[in-house]
């Protein structure tokens, strides 16, 4: 058991602070890696922290996890928090998520799709990103692109 199922068989469905890290994977050509999520959004890879992690290391395990690619280089873009990060999940947990977002155009590694964690990894131009994205990836993906010029 995790450490989010650890807290919630102790707390329920009721509001958790939770830290974690997302990463915008850069290409030679600038393009996104996105994840088409189960749910049929697409995201930037990511996701939580567990105890005795550094944001750092979140960011390349989940890397690793969702992508199968070694991050390198991580540079962090931002610090995302507030209520706009308050959440209530399709099963009725609410979470409020603190996010790092890093950069990094320096990985090795080939692309491997976990299934259990999406349904496909593509590069997308930022000129021509999926309609279907949450607003929190378009937030992060906006930060990104502004931290270019």
């Amino acid at each position: 058991m995790d450490y989010v199922q650890q807290m919630r068989s102790m707390i329920g469905h009721r509001l958790l602070l939770l830290a974690g890290s997302n990463v915008v994977l850069t290409d030679q050509n600038q393009r996104i890696l996105l994840q088409h999520r189960r749910d049929g959004t697409w995201g930037l890879p990511g996701g939580l922290l567990e105890p005795g992690e550094s944001l750092e290391e979140t960011a390349i395990r989940e890397v690793k996890e969702e992508t199968n690619l070694d991050v390198h280089n991580l540079t962090l873009l931002g610090v995302f928090s507030g209520p706009e990060y308050t959440f209530t999940l399709h099963n009725q947990d609410k979470i409020n998520v603190v996010t790092s977002l890093f950069w990094s155009g320096d990985w090795s590694g080939e692309i491997v799709n976990d299934p259990e964690e999406g349904l496909e990894l593509a590069f997308f131009s930022p000129n021509d990103l999926p309609n279907n994205m949450d607003k929190e990836y378009q937030v992060y993906i906006s930060h990104y692109l502004a931290w270019l010029k």
